[in-house]
């Protein structure tokens, strides 16, 4: 019996709380060997905004994930030429971990989009989605199938609580001059303070 392992992808800028807790619930309740936390090289959706140097995001992952045996940081988008998309990720996942299955961990509002993603349909064979609730999204699934038939077969539900944290928010919040503990883990806090990240 192969591993069972869950991708979470983002550009971690910076990694926080709500990161953490989709991670655990989804290896809780899918009975998940590893996570596999995949900071992105160059977000195809984020283009209107500076991105922090990978340096940072690589390092504050790290540190996020340090306490979790199960979580693990993988480089394996950033070392990777454009376009980092999904589908193409995945053939470097199954080849790092041979004879795996994989959940891409995705949120509510992610699936409402994944329509949109290249090549879909490609990426529902080659893996599964494990999706968590998002605050004020409820999932279109008529609207989904309409686009990608039978897709709920593909997916996975993953129940909890509903954490209203964001790498955006976060970053706003300090540029305001606010402090973020307890939004981001005191190892991540330190790099940002250090490192003076997310000041105007």
């Amino acid at each position: 019996m192969g591993r069972r392992i869950g991708l979470l992808g983002g550009t971690f800028d910076p990694p926080h709380f709500g990161h953490l807790w989709v991670a655990e619930t989804a290896r809780e309740q899918l009975g998940l060997d590893k996570i596999l936390f995949l900071p992105v090289g160059d977000p195809p959706h984020k283009q209107d905004r500076e991105v922090t140097a990978v340096s940072h995001r690589l390092k504050m992952t790290q540190l996020a994930t340090d306490a979790n045996p199960a979580f693990i940081l993988d480089t394996a988008d950033i070392n990777r030429p454009p376009p980092h998309t999904t589908v193409t990720l995945l053939p470097l996942i199954d080849q790092a971990y041979p004879n795996s299955q994989i959940w891409f961990l995705i949120g509510a509002d992610s699936l409402h989009d994944f329509p949109t993603w290249e090549e879909p349909h490609e990426i529902i064979k080659q893996c599964r989605l494990g999706v968590y609730p998002r605050p004020g999204i409820r999932i279109n699934w008529p609207m989904l199938r309409g686009k990608i038939a039978k897709i709920e077969t593909a997916v996975d539900l993953i129940k909890g609580p509903i954490m209203s944290i964001s790498s955006t928010g976060i970053r706003g919040w300090r540029q305001e001059g606010h402090s973020v503990r307890y939004l981001v883990t005191t190892p991540v806090l330190d790099y940002i303070n250090k490192h003076n990240l997310y000041v105007k």
